[in-house]
C-alpha cells in the first residue's frame, strides 16, 4: 500500500505558495495557472497558512472584500493539518474523513514536503485497489476453474 510520500512522488509537483502579503487576485492567478484549488501562504520562508477555493466563496460574502486589494495573509486559514510521510492511503483517508479536510500537508523530518488533496488520495486508493484486483484475477482466473477437478472426477 502506498504511503503519502509515494503519492507525492507520483504527483510530481513542487509546493506552490505565495508570500503573506500577496493580493488575493494574484494568488488566484497562480492557482489558475497551476490548476490547483488551494495555495499555501509563506512568511519568512515558513508555511504559515492555506487559502482555498472555498475560502474565496466565504470571503466573497464579507462586506468590503475586494480580491484586487485584499491581502491573502488577512484571509488565510492558519490551522494547518499535517500527516507523516509514512502515512498509508487508509491513514490519510481516515484523517480526511474524520476531520472533514480537503487538504493535508505532508511532513518529513520536521519539514513540509508537499500537499495532498482528498482527490489525490482517492485517486491513489482507486489505483491501488485496481492493481490488487488485477493481481487477484491473475491468480484465480477462469483457467483455474475450468481445469479444477475433484480427485475422483472422471471425464
Amino acid at each position: 500500500m502506498k504511503t503519502a510520500e509515494e503519492i507525492l512522488k507520483e504527483k510530481n509537483r513542487d509546493i506552490i505558495s505565495v508570500p503573506y502579503s500577496t493580493k488575493i487576485i494574484d494568488a488566484l492567478k497562480v492557482m489558475n495557472e497551476n490548476k490547483i484549488g488551494a495555495i499555501l501562504v509563506k512568511k519568512d520562508d515558513q508555511i504559515i497558512g492555506i487559502w482555498t477555493e472555498r475560502d474565496l466563496l466565504r470571503n466573497t460574502l464579507i462586506e468590503g472584500f475586494i480580491p484586487n486589494s485584499a491581502i491573502i495573509g488577512d484571509y488565510m486559514n492558519t490551522g494547518l493539518q499535517s500527516a507523516p510521510h509514512t502515512s498509508t492511503i487508509y491513514n490519510l483517508m481516515d484523517k480526511f474523513l474524520g476531520k472533514r479536510l480537503r487538504h493535508l500537508l505532508i511532513e518529513k523530518d520536521g519539514k513540509y514536503i508537499g500537499l495532498l488533496s482528498a482527490g489525490d488520495v482517492s485517486k491513489a486508493q482507486l489505483a491501488d485497489k485496481t492493481e490488487e484486483l488485477t493481481k487477484l484475477n491473475a491468480m484465480v482466473g477462469w483457467e483455474y476453474y475450468e481445469n479444477w477437478r475433484w480427485k475422483g472426477d472422471k471425464e
